[in-house]
């Protein structure tokens, strides 16, 4: 039996990425999220939800861009203080020990340190109740060549990305690999 637990944010588990922008003065800043995830496939895009009183709300649209950068576990002291802290008052690069670089293909920071980026030029935004979306268009994902399987493509078994459960406000790890998508359901097909 299962038992109703009303209106919430239950669903889980959510990404942790670190939103990558320049702030009014052109200071590098980041800010985590968890409400975030791809959205189209053509043309390539995520999403992020921002409330409109955090520092990189009016960074990201006044410079058109943002990026997504994805965080080991072994980040993840780094991830959850550029959530808890704020840009407007600190340097969050330089306080979790992280390195900014300059995209030379949106306007906006990456960080050097995390495995896995996404750079997007903004295309959209969209206003949700308490918080806004912005829906950033893929112009380049840049891996580390370490984490790259033998496709050239990111594995999550070695990217070993955070999530994160509203439900408890816990960071987790990935678990072992269940099957291959398009396929283990396969053996249900007539």
């Amino acid at each position: 039996m299962k038992k109703s637990l009303g209106k919430g944010t239950h669903a889980m588990p959510t990404p942790v990425w670190l939103v990558g922008s320049y702030d009014q003065a052109g200071k590098p800043n980041l800010a985590t999220v968890a409400w975030g995830g791809v959205c189209s496939s053509d043309p390539a895009a995520v999403t992020i939800s921002l409330r409109k009183s955090r520092y990189s709300y009016d960074s990201i649209l006044r410079h058109g861009a943002f990026t997504v950068n994805i965080p080991s576990q072994a980040f993840a002291v780094a991830a959850d203080y550029a959530g808890i802290a704020s840009g407007k008052n600190e340097d969050k690069f330089a306080q979790a020990g992280l390195t900014a670089v300059k995209s030379d293909l949106v306007d906006a920071p990456y960080v050097a340190e995390f495995p896995l980026v996404i750079e997007c030029r903004l295309l959209q935004t969209v206003e949700i109740g308490v918080h806004t979306q912005f829906i950033g268009e893929i112009v380049d994902v840049k891996a580390d060549e370490s984490v790259l399987d033998a496709n050239g493509l990111p594995d999550p078994a070695k990217v070993l990305p955070l999530i994160y459960s509203p439900t408890n406000r816990t960071y987790y790890g990935l678990g072992e690999a269940v099957g291959k998508g398009f396929d283990i359901g396969k053996e249900l097909m007539k």
